[in-house]
């Protein structure tokens, strides 16, 4: 697996998938490669393929908050799979019960505190997810942060009706 950003560039600026490319097309090379690196979508990850020959790609920090993109790679590159759109009732009912199960395997205690950072995962990809999310984040008891959550999705749900 190979990383388009070097280590110096951390999580800022673009990968560059040419060095990618180059390894990849290098006769000496013989092993599958895998290609990592802004891949945020479908046609982001058809394009690795197309324009780079890679025999896979992999998928990081693009997913956090956004289960649903591994879906509409696997759709887009014709393995099949379950390109679920993420309307509004679907993040909902993702999102809730991704906390539930967050609770039920961290205990309510350390579930609030760790489960903050995924809610800020999701919430950043909604519209007004922003503005809601310092009270979220400050919650102190599970069934605080689970309200808040759920009041807000319920908020966002009947606003994109």
């Amino acid at each position: 697996t190979i990383h388009g950003r070097p280590r110096a560039q951390m999580y800022r600026g673009e990968a560059d998938w040419t060095l990618i490319g180059a390894v990849k097309n290098n006769p000496a090379i013989r092993i599958p490669i895998i290609g990592n690196g802004d891949v945020d979508s479908g046609p982001k990850a058809r394009e690795m393929f197309d324009r780079y020959g890679v025999d896979g790609v992999m998928i990081g920090r693009a997913s956090y908050g956004n289960p649903w993109l591994f879906g509409a790679v696997s759709a887009r590159l014709g393995f099949g799979g379950w390109a679920v759109e993420a309307t509004p009732r679907e993040r909902r009912r993702v999102v809730l019960r991704h906390l539930e199960k967050h609770y039920a395997h961290y205990g309510c205690e350390q579930g609030v505190r760790t489960a903050r950072k995924h809610i800020a995962h999701y919430l950043k990809l909604i519209p007004g997810g922003s503005d809601a999310l310092p009270a979220i984040l400050r919650a102190q008891t599970s069934d605080d942060q689970f309200g808040l959550t759920d009041a807000f999705f319920q908020r966002y749900c009947e606003e994109a009706a």
